[in-house]
This record gives C-alpha cells, sequence and structure tokens, in this order.
C-alpha cells in the first residue's frame, strides 16, 4: 500500500485534468503515484457543486499548514467564544485583552483577525461582524474601506431584485481575502444561485489589480455572466 503523499500544485493540476478525462480514482490515483484514497480525499475535500478547482485546493493546503502551529492554541471550546463575543460587538483587540485577562490565554489580536480571514475563506461568517465595533476599530477599518474597491461597482444594497432571487446563474459577489500583516489578497467570485466559486492570489489590494483579476476569473464564462455586486471590501 502506497504511503500519504502530499499532494503539490503540479499533482493537482493533473487530478483536475484526468477528471476532466472522466478517469476513475484508482487511474488517477496509478497516473500520480497516490492512493486513491488520497484522491477521493482530495476531491471531496475541495470541490463545490461537482466542480474541483486545484488553485483553490491549494491555498486551502497551505492555509490548513500555516494554521495547524499558528493556532494550536484555538480549541474549538475558544472559537466558539471568540464567536459569540464578536457577534456582541467586541473587536478582536478587545478580545484579545480579555482573554489574557479572564483566561490566561495569550493571544494577539492579530491571531484573531487571521482566525476570522481564514474562517472566511473557508465559508464562514464571522468577518461580517468586525463592521460592528467599536468606535476604535471602526476608524481603524475606515482606513481599508476604500482600497480594492471596483470602480462603478454595483453595491450590494442596490442589486436588483432578479439578483436577490437566485434564480439563475451568473450573478456573482466580490470579496478579498486579505492575507498575513495585510499583504497580498485572494480575490473571490462567489455565484449566488449555485455557489461556484473562483478565486485569484493577487499581490495588492489596489483597485486596477482586483479589478484585473476578476477580469481574468471570468473571462472563460464571460458569456454567462449577468452582474457583479460587491460589499465593502477589506
Amino acid at each position: 500500500m502506497k504511503k500519504y503523499k502530499q499532494l503539490t500544485l503540479g499533482l493537482r493540476y493533473q487530478i483536475f485534468a484526468y477528471k476532466q478525462e472522466n478517469y476513475s480514482l484508482s487511474k488517477i490515483a496509478k497516473l500520480i503515484g497516490v492512493n486513491k484514497s488520497t484522491v477521493s480525499r482530495e476531491l471531496h475535500r475541495n470541490s463545490k457543486n461537482g466542480h474541483y478547482s486545484p488553485e483553490f485546493a491549494q491555498i486551502q493546503s497551505v492555509s490548513r499548514d500555516k494554521f495547524k502551529q499558528r493556532y494550536k492554541k484555538l480549541t474549538n471550546k475558544l472559537k466558539l467564544k471568540i464567536g459569540k463575543m464578536l457577534k456582541k460587538s467586541w473587536s478582536p483587540e478587545q478580545l484579545s485583552g480579555r482573554l489574557k485577562r479572564d483566561t490566561n490565554i495569550n493571544i494577539s489580536h492579530e491571531t484573531i483577525y487571521r482566525y476570522i480571514y481564514q474562517n472566511q475563506s473557508t465559508g464562514g461568517r464571522l468577518y461580517k461582524y468586525l463592521r460592528h465595533q467599536n468606535k476604535k476599530y471602526t476608524k481603524r477599518s475606515s482606513e481599508y474601506k476604500t482600497r480594492g474597491q471596483i470602480k462603478n461597482r454595483v453595491n450590494i444594497d442596490k442589486r436588483a431584485k432578479i439578483v436577490e432571487a437566485k434564480k439563475r446563474f451568473g450573478d456573482f459577489e466580490v470579496d478579498t481575502i486579505i492575507g498575513k500583516d495585510h499583504k497580498g489578497a485572494i480575490v473571490t467570485l462567489v455565484d449566488r444561485k449555485s455557489k461556484y466559486t473562483l478565486m485569484k492570489i493577487v499581490d495588492s489590494k489596489k483597485a486596477d489589480v482586483v479589478t484585473k483579476a476578476i477580469v481574468e476569473l471570468l473571462q472563460p464564462i464571460k458569456h454567462l455572466v449577468h452582474t457583479i455586486t460587491a460589499d465593502a471590501m477589506k
């Protein structure tokens, strides 16, 4: 039996190509030199609505590896506590101080921010509560309100009723996931009806860079796109 083998981006592209040719899991595993269970787990973990993306799979893998070590203090119990406090309008700065004072757990507010953005990258909604913080955080977050925004974009609050109904493919929501120390970002596009997701790593949050990434992501399916809406980009 073959031992578990860490998949590289190159191997993930091979899995994608062989899957497009409808090769069986066993055949794919044999061709790339891994166990069948590795291929099965890879496709199950990184597919949405039957669509497997090697780029998304690589991002998820790198993220998991980094967070395994970085967030060893963040137990499930602590994550639940952070979530509850965020929903009560606590800022990550406040959370860090209160956790240290009440539980003697020393977790920086940067770590909490990174956990929130990691939660967002896997479909979580904790980041939504970052806009309802105290004046100190609101002042800080206002510095980012215009970063990475798409020129002439349609705000979520102004989109048409047909978009809200989620009855057609092609109405995409744009968002950005900010990298460590606010360096770089991941541009995401999610179709409201099917939840089909496109992602691209960019070096900057500047509007022209983000816009270029969006154009490149949508180029193959541009004939299917109806609207692109965006909330406040971070």
